[in-house]
């Protein structure tokens, strides 16, 4: 072999290097460049979670803006715990990076997070708060939501605003106020919260209460149409007042009034809490006196970015965290001076 022969073999077999190395570096980097997130829904047909999971795919394709290519599986356990630890392991089997859970049941995430340590993989709770001693378990648990008693103390004090300024609400003239509560969930913390603080912030805003009666209705608009027309059977037309936990909830109730037939007259208030599609249409329709704004939008966009920083290291000092753990999005009040602001801020 000649020399001119021999220099073109050397360039040959470096050109075939460089190549092999730029085609090895660069799948290298396409898989560095993948962040694959897995979410576990309580029950897709909760309204505000629904809402939510909307919000939160449109933050994770703005993630690809930042040269990352988002892979998003989204599972609904149909309210099982038992179902959602299966969907968790299947997720991990599958390889997913970091997990968003929107737990079942709040109080047993052991099988979670215990499946979740043992392969590395980060999990945002959210939406449904799991017990601080659960969350304390890990470094890499974190919480996004908003804290249920600015809830209840807001909507209580939306509630007492309105009966000031329509003492007609006051039906019967007695000088107190008869209400009933739709709660959300049996032994869940947001709705106990919830009940609680709305009777306290009215109190303390110096309406005088009666309780009737309460019903749990499970977040769901059917159920509480079901307890509503119950409770419309027994009370008559003593309900002056309706609290629900959500804004599902109070839509339910006042579907119970219109499937009865009876005249708008003889309604009572009604008061929610999340600022859903249709709760915030129904302010704007004065149908419903008022809710509270839970901000799904910026808890899609708190998730979507500890996403990004937990797996990829970048970011994480940007995040304001309360106890290096909870992200809190606040309450706002919603009456129907304000409505129409939510709605074109949603709408845009």
């Amino acid at each position: 072999m000649n020399l001119k022969k021999i220099k073109d073999a050397a360039v040959l077999i470096a050109f075939l290097a460089v190549m092999l190395w730029t085609s090895y570096g660069s799948t290298e980097e396409k898989e560095d460049k993948q962040i694959y997130i897995g979410v576990a829904c309580y029950d897709q047909k909760d309204t505000f979670l629904g809402e939510l999971m909307e919000a939160f795919k449109d933050e994770c394709s703005h993630l690809e803006a930042k040269g990352y290519g988002i892979s998003l599986t989204i599972m609904d356990a149909a309210n099982s715990q038992r179902t959602q630890d299966d969907q968790v392991q299947e997720m991990i089997n599958n390889g997913c990076d970091v997990l968003c859970v929107n737990l079942a049941d709040r109080t047993d995430p052991s099988e979670i997070i215990d499946t979740a340590r043992e392969n590395d993989v980060p999990i945002i709770f959210f939406n449904r708060e799991p017990v601080e001693e659960d969350l304390m378990q890990w470094n890499k648990l974190y919480y996004v939501g908003a804290e249920a008693k600015q809830s209840g103390q807001m909507q209580g004090e939306l509630a007492a605003d309105y009966i000031k300024e329509n003492p007609s609400v006051d039906k019967n003239s007695d000088g107190k106020i008869q209400y009933v509560i739709l709660e959300g969930e049996l032994g869940h913390q947001d709705a106990i919260i919830r009940t609680e603080s709305v009777a306290e912030s009215m109190k303390e805003n110096g309406v005088e209460l009666e309780k009737l009666s309460y019903q749990t209705a499970n977040w769901n608009r059917a159920q509480a149409q079901n307890r509503m027309t119950q409770l419309i059977g027994q009370y008559k037309n003593s309900i002056e007042l309706v609290i629900a936990n959500n804004d599902a909830m109070a839509l339910g109730a006042m579907d119970a009034y219109e499937k009865l037939g009876i005249t708008d007259s003889n309604y009572p208030v009604f008061f929610g809490i999340d600022g859903t599609d249709e709760g915030l249409e129904a302010v704007r329709q004065s149908k419903l006196a008022a809710t509270v704004y839970n901000d799904k939008e910026g808890q899609a966009y708190a998730m979507a970015q500890l996403a990004y920083a937990v797996v990829t290291g970048y970011g994480m000092n940007n995040i304001g965290f309360e106890n290096k753990k909870y992200i809190y999005l606040p309450y706002k009040k919603v009456t129907a001076d304000n409505v129409t602001d939510f709605i074109d801020n949603i709408q845009d």
